[in-house]
């Protein structure tokens, strides 16, 4: 039986779709999304992507705020390594990887915030302008924050 789970598509152009999916795989080309009111699926296409998102609720909560970097959190965990992605739009994703490797489509992270409405995030590599491990990671997302702090 296919698992069904809820999902926020960011799409390079802006455009957010969220609704459910049975057959998102990092390696097929594209996916369907179910919209949330139970429209036609719609057909996405993996290369118009930011990322997927696997969330917990559709709705989220707009009031929260998420933790931004990695707040004294261990370089290493059950996750994986820390990682830190920062998009060529300029938004910054820190979390953790268990199998990161460069030259591929895509990757998954967990972000570093605990309370994050994302349950694992699916990132397109090619909307990504910096990718840091380690402790390159901290250092990226040390920069990255200052820098919207400053600006």
């Amino acid at each position: 039986m296919t698992e069904v789970v809820r999902v926020v598509a960011r799409q390079l152009d802006g455009q957010m779709l969220k609704g459910t999916t049975s057959d998102f795989f990092p390696n097929r080309p594209l996916f369907h999304l179910q919209p949330l009111d139970g429209g036609a699926a719609t057909e996405i296409r993996c290369k118009t992507l930011k990322a997927v998102f696997f969330v917990r609720d559709l709705a989220g909560d707009p009031k929260r705020r998420d933790l931004r970097g990695f707040i004294d959190a261990p370089g290493e965990t059950s996750k994986g390594k820390k990682l830190a992605v920062r998009f060529k739009d300029g938004e910054l994703l820190c979390g953790y990887a268990l199998s990161y490797q460069p030259e591929r489509e895509g990757f998954f992270i967990t972000p570093a915030d605990p309370g994050s409405n994302s349950l694992r995030i699916y990132v397109m590599a090619s909307a990504a302008a910096e990718v840091r491990v380690g402790p390159g990671a901290d250092l990226l997302a040390q920069k990255a924050l200052a820098e919207k702090k400053g600006g």
